[in-house]
């Protein structure tokens, strides 16, 4: 081989490399969730919305998965990150800065008025779960 085809082929591997390791961190970031015995109603208003637009990413009931963090995880909590932040993600999208995902974009379609409903799906989970 010359030293152009040994520079294509460790460019090749080194980004293999770097892909699967940020696939395996993402994977082992998915949480174990414990659930309320019965959620508000405006909880349960919320779980339904949030199964329909933010499970595929962020996991069954906010567990995480491999293309979003868990939200039932001390990141997430008040203190941390207030409701307004859950509101400005929606309606701006996301930059990652706790987490090796890439940038969430906005979502389209979720009212102000279903984030409303979504929070206390998602805080009624963390309290469960201790966050707060």
């Amino acid at each position: 081989m010359n030293k152009y085809e040994w520079f294509v082929l460790l460019g090749f591997i080194t980004i293999t490399v770097f892909f699967i390791s940020l696939s395996f961190k993402n994977k082992d970031l998915a949480v174990q969730v414990k659930l309320p015995k019965q959620f508000s109603r405006t909880a349960t208003e919320g779980g339904k919305l949030f199964n329909k637009n933010c499970m595929a990413c962020h996991g069954q009931y906010g567990s995480g998965t491999e293309k979003g963090p868990p939200l039932i995880h001390k990141y997430y909590e008040p203190n941390h990150h207030s409701d307004r932040s859950f509101f400005l993600a929606v309606k701006n999208g996301v930059r990652p800065h706790h987490w090796q995902f890439g940038m969430m974009p906005p979502i389209k379609g979720v009212t102000r008025s279903d984030v409303e409903k979504i929070i206390p799906y998602i805080r009624e989970i963390q309290r469960e779960n201790g966050i707060f």
